[in-house]
């Protein structure tokens, strides 16, 4: 498995992984976005103003992806075959790479994604009803800080 900063061109498959695992982990979320509208966005709105970094196979097929702005995780997303193989950890390390402290947003119903940012430091701040999120679910804050020497 491969490990790099994304390019434009890896955008769409990005954006498929993001599509595929909110559908078979997340079934619980509604659809807001058609295909088309989560593609435009990779292509103009997360690549632009993000750090993105992709796992692939030898083959090039990208199986994950982390997406961050200073200070907040923004996407981790695995396909669902590649879940539980260390990925999301890699992916996680270098998004926290240069950072003091990084907060993010998962639902609540994701156990699955609350244990693993548990296990690596996060520690909840908040939950609320959902009602400011564009799903309408229940979700969680989470907060790391890099340990002090």
């Amino acid at each position: 498995m491969i490990i790099r900063r994304a390019t434009l061109d890896d955008m769409p498959d990005a954006a498929m992984v993001h599509l595929i695992a909110r559908r078979v982990n997340l079934p619980y979320l509604p659809q807001n976005h058609s295909r088309d509208e989560v593609m435009g966005h990779f292509l103009t709105e997360l690549y632009p103003t993000s750090q993105v970094w992709v796992s692939r196979t030898e083959d090039s097929m990208i199986t994950g992806y982390a997406a961050s702005t200073p200070g907040w995780l923004n996407h981790l997303y695995i396909l669902p075959d590649y879940q539980g193989s260390g990925l999301g950890g890699k992916l996680l390390n270098l998004a926290l790479e240069g950072q003091d402290e990084m907060q993010l947003w998962t639902f609540q119903q994701n156990k699955r994604a609350r244990a693993f940012y548990e296990k690596r430091g996060f520690s909840l701040i908040r939950e609320t009803d959902g009602a400011d999120n564009m799903e309408k679910t229940p979700d969680a804050l989470y907060a790391w800080r890099r340990p002090v020497a």
